[in-house]
């Protein structure tokens, strides 16, 4: 067996060598040499700088000392590549990193199991989300990512040149999905989004990721959140079975997640709050700790994933479908522990309702001549969402910062690496 990884840890202990190498896997390999018994393997262990990158041959002991790895009988080691000057951070983990720290240096940290395991789990989330998406009959689409109008408003688009025109950095594949619904039922993107949003708090990113998807045919919201609930559950029962070494090495004890989710209407969000004393405003969407808030009031009524629906008008998009009253829609927000994670609804697939939504929210439907046309040609009734992929990491891991769920953080102050 041949496998390659970096030297994470090193100690002599008399005549033996112990050298911890940080590979694919989590836990890290553990190469014993002793004088003794070989010592030109001795030698070559003993003298290996921290991080030099190597190759070894071996096959697992049979009898297993190590806590922190996995020991190998070792027959032969090739070091590719030593450090041309000492390591910038702390790898191992026995000081830990300030969090700008483990920004900046998030690429070479990832040889530490605790780092490597995030985005372990962050592949396997991935990994579910896509069968199961594909299992319930959806296809995968990938839309533009530069475009001509924003999903949801011109405040917080990033304006980029396009030749001589003005164009921007997708918000959301909304407008697109919706319009791929015209003739494909079922339709999921894993995409980033890009949101010149001005926050600077543990749960904003301006580039992240979403799995975004859109179905039609529908009878109703009710069909929209069945197949969030299903996918969210799916995703975290799949990590909490396929990922138990990451789990074990993050301390992480992730509950299996059943279905239904508790639905709550937004006015039920409104009087809970109140009566807890915190302040809300009913033609609003509610403010960060707001929602921080209710997710400590659910949970002790046993609820960590939760539905608010019914949001009103003022607050929404102009593509959510209103109800008879006008003022009330079909948009939900699924808050995890007091964090929204996803949000969606159904859409308004009329397209002379769709027309006037738009000029009552003051856009101009020249603007989206393009998307509009869509809805002329037999458009079924259709909802979806976007679900965060670094919030719902974070939640699911109980991360205390969202950029602990990105490897290289795009937020207010960082552009590099």
């Amino acid at each position: 067996m041949r496998l390659c990884g970096w030297v994470l840890r090193s100690k002599v202990i008399g005549k033996v060598v112990i050298v911890e190498v940080s590979g694919s896997s989590v836990k890290p390999y553990v190469l014993v040499g002793k004088e003794d018994v070989d010592p030109g393997l001795y030698n070559t262990l003993k003298d290996l700088p921290l991080g030099s990158a190597i190759c070894f041959e071996g096959e697992p002991s049979e009898t297993q000392k190590s806590k922190r790895g996995v020991e190998y009988n070792v027959k032969s080691v090739k070091v590719y590549s030593k450090p041309s000057e000492p390591l910038p951070v702390e790898l191992v983990g026995k000081v830990p990193s300030l969090l700008d720290t483990r920004i900046k240096y998030r690429w070479l940290l990832l040889r530490n199991p605790l780092e490597k395991a995030i985005f372990k789990v962050r592949q396997s989330v991935i990994e579910a989300a896509r069968r199961y998406l594909i299992e319930n009959g959806f296809i995968e689409v990938h839309t533009p990512k530069i475009v001509a109008a924003g999903a949801e408003g011109g405040a917080t688009l990033f304006k980029v040149q396009y030749f001589e025109r003005e164009a921007y950095l997708s918000q959301s594949p909304q407008l697109y999905k919706q319009m791929l619904v015209s003739s494909l039922p079922r339709v999921f993107e894993i995409t980033p989004y890009f949101r010149a949003e001005k926050f600077n708090t543990t749960r904003h990113l301006n580039e992240s990721w979403g799995i975004d998807v859109e179905q039609g045919f529908i009878d109703g919201l009710e069909d929209v959140l069945n197949t969030l609930e299903n996918l969210v559950a799916f995703i975290v029962n799949y990590v909490r079975e396929n990922n138990k070494e990451e789990l074990e090495t993050l301390g992480v004890e992730l509950p299996r997640i059943s279905t239904p989710f508790k639905r709550l209407r937004f006015e039920e969000a409104i009087d809970i709050l109140r009566s807890n004393g915190v302040e809300v405003q009913e033609s609003e969407d509610l403010s960060d700790q707001a929602e921080r808030e209710l997710g400590k009031i659910m949970a002790e009524k046993g609820h960590d994933l939760y539905f608010i629906v019914g949001f009103p008008w003022p607050s929404t998009g102009f593509y959510y479908m209103r109800e008879e009253d006008g003022y009330h829609t079909r948009k939900f927000d699924l808050d995890y522990r007091g964090l929204e994670i996803a949000s969606g609804g159904q859409r308004e697939h009329r397209y002379e309702r769709l027309l006037e939504a738009m000029k009552l929210k003051g856009l101009d439907p020249s603007n989206f001549s393009f998307y509009l046309e869509a809805f002329k040609y037999g458009m079924p009734p259709h909802g979806g969402f976007g679900l965060g992929v670094e919030r719902l990491l974070m939640q699911m891991l109980g991360l205390s910062n969202i950029r602990e769920a990105a490897i290289f953080v795009r937020d207010r102050t960082r552009l590099i690496p």
